[in-house]
């Protein structure tokens, strides 16, 4: 059975790729997801924050005053928080590079055009295999047009391109206007991954304190259907690759986006919840599902149902608006 693909000229053994979170920020649990059949790893984000300031400064700037009013206590994160600064950053990616023999991929976390992009030549020559960039912006100005947001991640990842040669993975919210015209000025612009979708953490209010707490909840299931649907309208529309990310939990999400045209699937709360082991149960399944189906390779299923392949296109669309309604008994 053959479960190899590719991921931005990457060449992986199998689709399942653990995604930046606190499991890829340490050498020992970047290794042991490796050995449980990781085929590639997102390492934990480098903010543009910490790259920006030095962490006493930035101690500084954040926490002067904030007791003077209650509204902003714990509002902004105190350094010590921060797992790792810029130069331990590059120390991991040396460290995992040495521990593991699968691809590492770094992961830049910035909403401005500025001088930390120069940092992706660091981590270009700290060895790693490719650059993820999560524009985690939220657009809350009034004056700011659609134009103008999109504009800012493509200016981000042409920025990004320029300065190193290894290749660049852009992750997406699903809030622009017109999503398959931001992929495709992204893809235009040379990306080569579009990851879908980024995952925007909701606040909270805590009524005891009255304040604004953030609520870290994970992914479920459910959330799947978001990035299957707009990777089976993408797929065979651009030229970057695509991978799936939040809502993957087992064998059989797996086998959903492969076959609407996913490239890898990045997983998270699954292993948040279960562990590392859980990659082993996941890839034994899907080999089990392929085997049962009579699929001899990944390439064999990928895009098998997307858009421009599935017997009914219109499934993916508003046509099947009235349909879904009247499905529910």
């Amino acid at each position: 059975m053959d479960l190899s693909t590719t991921y931005m000229g990457l060449k992986l053994k199998n689709p399942l790729v653990p995604s930046a979170s606190p499991l890829t920020a340490e050498v020992d649990s970047i290794a042991r997801l490796a050995e449980h059949g990781a085929a590639a790893v997102v390492l934990h984000s480098l903010f543009e924050e910490q790259i920006r300031h030095e962490a006493a400064e930035l101690e500084h700037l954040t926490t002067q005053g904030t007791e003077s009013f209650a509204e902003s206590l714990t509002y902004f994160p105190r350094m010590e928080e921060y797992r790792h600064g810029p130069e331990e950053y590059l120390e991991l990616i040396e460290k995992a590079k040495r521990a593991v023999d699968i691809p590492v991929i770094a992961s830049l976390n910035g909403v401005t055009v500025g001088g930390w992009i120069e940092y992706a030549k660091k981590i270009e020559q700290a060895g790693a295999d490719g650059i993820e960039l999560n524009v985690y912006y939220v657009a809350t100005d009034p004056q700011q047009t659609g134009v103008q947001v999109e504009t800012l991640y493509v200016n981000i990842l042409k920025a990004v391109k320029a300065a190193v040669r290894i290749p660049v993975a852009i992750k997406l919210s699903p809030y622009f206007s017109s999503m398959a015209a931001m992929a495709r000025r992204l893809d235009e612009a040379g990306a080569d991954a579009l990851v879908l979708f980024n995952r925007f953490y909701q606040p909270d209010v805590n009524l005891e304190r009255l304040e604004v707490v953030p609520d870290l909840v994970l992914s479920t299931p459910f959330e799947l259907r978001l990035p299957l649907r707009w990777i089976a309208i993408l797929h065979g529309h651009v030229r970057a690759s695509l991978a799936a990310t939040t809502g993957v939990s087992s064998a059989r999400d797996v086998v959903k986006l492969l076959m609407v045209g996913a490239d890898i699937t990045q997983m998270c709360s699954v292993l948040l919840r279960k562990g590392a082991r859980e990659l082993a149960t996941i890839r034994h399944d899907l080999e089990a599902w392929l085997e049962e189906n009579e699929y001899s390779s990944i390439e064999q299923l990928k895009g098998s149902l997307s858009q421009r392949s599935c017997p009914d296109p219109a499934a993916f669309e508003r046509a099947n608006y009235m349909k879904t309604l009247n499905s529910y008994v």
